[in-house]
């Protein structure tokens, strides 16, 4: 099916809607670089366009020396790492068990895990923080900040959705050649769903990083603190004390999102969808 022909003045129209809603989305990221940079606050329209004499990294270092940023970002990459890597794992596995195995139960299994997404996970903390801290005593560690969000009924649905679409004559073929399931998994399934791969990873990569609330609880040693929680903490008790605590709590913004722009950017070519059909002839 051919695509309809824009008109000059309708490419036009188009082009500048989407320049109008590109510097919506980009002004606030634009304005919080200026802001950490700047040594003097200017939060009004004026501060966006700041003198060059008054740009500096002096709050970036302030900031630093109030909750180490580094170790703060350490442990946001082996928080997020450690959820990064159960997901894709165990959403792999139940995901194609529910979409390609024949199992008793399949069905209600997979309505269990549509029923999960609507069970906020606020109601869930009380009991976690009990079995967790109390019964299992992981308190102040990696493993306790990673257990309750390393199985993500989204990432599950998502390896679910992308393995249906997956042949079926593709399996029978492997199957007749003598592949087991596992094999089956690593050498024909997973190489068709890598959109599925970058899909759920940069999703989840987001929750964990951004995580506030679960390691605030389970966490009270400073040193082993994520950066969303040390920087909440700075922003509550020492940024009122700070010469300049608008920029350092930019400073600390900017940290914090910069590596998931950067991944989104490292990715984004692999959000397109594959023509899995066409791995089939006839």
């Amino acid at each position: 099916m051919k695509a309809m022909k824009l008109s000059r003045g309708q490419a036009i129209l188009r082009g500048l809607v989407l320049a109008v809603g590109a510097l919506a989305f980009l002004f606030p990221f634009y304005y919080m670089i200026i802001g950490a940079l700047q040594e003097n606050p200017d939060t009004s329209l004026a501060g966006a366009f700041p003198q060059p004499g008054n740009l500096t990294l002096a709050n970036f270092t302030a900031i630093d020396s109030r909750i180490n940023l580094v170790s703060g970002l350490v442990n946001s990459g082996i928080f997020t790492g450690g959820v990064l890597l159960c997901t894709v794992v165990f959403g792999v596995l139940a995901g194609y068990s529910l979409a390609v195995l024949q199992w008793r139960g399949r069905g209600a299994t997979f309505a269990l895990a549509l029923l999960v997404q609507v069970v906020p996970f606020q109601l869930l903390i009380i009991p976690l923080y009990v079995l967790i801290a109390r019964d299992y005593g992981l308190a102040d560690s990696y493993l306790g900040m990673i257990l309750p969000f390393a199985i993500n009924s989204t990432a599950v649905i998502i390896f679910r959705q992308y393995f249906l679409q997956v042949p079926r004559e593709l399996f029978d073929a492997a199957r007749i050649d003598g592949a087991g399931d596992l094999r089956l998994l690593w050498r024909v399934a997973l190489p068709l769903v890598r959109p599925a791969l970058v899909t759920v990873i940069l999703v989840t990569f987001i929750g964990p990083w951004n995580e506030f609330l679960w390691p605030f609880l389970i966490t009270k040693q400073a040193d082993m603190q994520p950066l969303a929680v040390s920087l909440a903490n700075y922003i509550s008790n020492v940024a009122a004390t700070a010469a300049n605590p608008f920029g350092a709590v930019l400073a600390g913004a900017l940290v914090l999102a910069a590596p998931v722009v950067v991944l989104f950017i490292a990715f984004q070519r692999y959000f397109t969808s594959t023509d899995i059909g066409s791995s089939v002839k006839g």
